[in-house]
């Protein structure tokens, strides 16, 4: 396979990047936070000598940053290689951990971290697995996970070994889901409640203890930070993820990737500083491509409802989104067909499945789409409308 060059930054200029639920472009502040930890302070933060205390220290300094910019305390934040992992470590660890019989509730519309997790323990641990059905918009109702507790069959509102899990906001559609109510019905009938909020954390306000939530997942690059971090907050103890060193309170063994939790934090932080102006002016941009689009007259819909600022899931009639997408490509912008952690796979995605698209549009669906200015909007319709003529229908 040959090698792909780097693009230059003339080169980069001429893309306009509008995947940004796939992954975002790295923060300067976080890049420089980061640097003196690769380069000078990179020793070890688990040896107790002097070269290694600005190591430790950076490492629980940032624990403290994260916990305050979702509302919990240090100790419940647990520092993981990014949200799939959280999302693991949450389902199975809780599961195995478990002597009961195990309840396993989640959503149709997770990502596949989620449900493949659940998945796996159905195959390796018997567990009861139920999957609440999102609306056509995909939304996920609290009566509906009041049902399910309250089966008689099996007795599951009383059992403790109960977990339930739905997103705080959807990586597709961009639905931001009524966590504080679900959670709470479930507390009402003694389940645990995880949160996969890999695609929220840092673009909507977050306190963990106003959501109800005892587990939360969380990714650095999806808010401006290094990928292959991110976190794992729980309210309570956790089982072991990882046997080996005592990093994490003994729960997930490895050498700290300080580098990446430093510049994590910094992310977090800034994002959480800025998130008014951010999605002032996000929502601005947003308005302005749904009247371009509106104005075009191409034929579409949006998908979801109460959306995260910025994330647009928008279904076009009759065209192969798979195309669509590689003529923008060509075009230099970058646009996606659904999930990025499932790009592999070119059939309609499960969320658009689950909301019931009519069969017109739903393989024309692009999510995700969000520009940084009005230039690149008026490129991204402009080019859209060509290519929809020329390929579409």
């Amino acid at each position: 396979m040959r090698d792909v060059p780097f693009l230059g930054e003339d080169e980069m200029s001429r893309y306009i990047y509008a995947d940004n639920a796939a992954t975002t472009k790295l923060d300067i502040d976080a890049f420089e936070a980061m640097k003196p930890y690769l380069l000078d302070d990179f020793g070890n933060a688990s040896q107790p000598y002097f070269f290694s205390k600005r190591p430790k220290m950076a490492i629980r300094k940032a624990r403290k940053t994260i916990a305050e910019c979702i509302g919990a305390e240090p100790e419940e934040i647990y520092f993981t290689s990014g949200g799939s992992e959280s999302d693991n470590w949450a389902i199975k660890r809780f599961a195995l951990s478990s002597t009961d019989i195990r309840h396993i509730i989640t959503s149709n519309i997770e990502h596949h971290a989620v449900l493949h997790s659940v998945e796996s323990e159905r195959k390796y641990s018997n567990a009861d697995i139920f999957y609440l059905n999102a609306d056509e918009k995909g939304m996920v109702s609290p009566e509906e996970l009041k049902k399910v507790l309250t089966r008689p069959r099996d007795a599951i509102a009383t059992c403790e070994s109960t977990l339930v899990s739905v997103m705080l906001a959807n990586n597709e559609i961009g639905t931001i889901q009524p966590i504080a109510e679900l959670s709470k019905v479930a507390r009402e009938y003694g389940a645990r409640f995880h949160t996969d909020a890999v695609q929220a954390v840092g673009h909507i306000p977050i306190d963990v203890k106003d959501l109800g939530v005892s587990m939360l997942s969380a990714s650095a690059h999806k808010f401006n930070g290094p990928k292959g971090i991110g976190f794992l907050y729980s309210d309570g103890e956790i089982p072991n993820l990882i046997d080996g060193g005592a990093q994490e309170k003994g729960a997930r063994a490895g050498t700290e990737n300080v580098a990446a939790i430093v510049g994590m934090a910094v992310a977090l932080e800034k994002n959480c500083l800025e998130m008014k102006a951010n999605t002032k002016k996000i929502l601005r941009l947003e308005k302005l491509l749904i009247n371009r689009l509106n104005a075009s007259g191409l034929d579409y819909i949006r998908n979801g409802t109460n959306q995260l600022p910025g994330n647009l899931s928008l279904s076009f009639a009759d065209v192969e989104g798979e195309m669509l997408l590689h003529r923008m490509d060509l075009k230099k912008i970058c646009i996606s067909t659904g999930s990025a952690c499932d790009s592999v796979n070119t059939q309609v995605s499960h969320v658009i499945k689950a909301i019931g698209l009519p069969e017109k549009y739903e393989k024309g669906t692009k999510e995700e789409i969000k520009a940084e200015t009005k230039s690149e909007i008026y490129g991204i319709v402009h080019k859209w409308r060509q290519e929809y003529e020329k390929y579409g229908r």
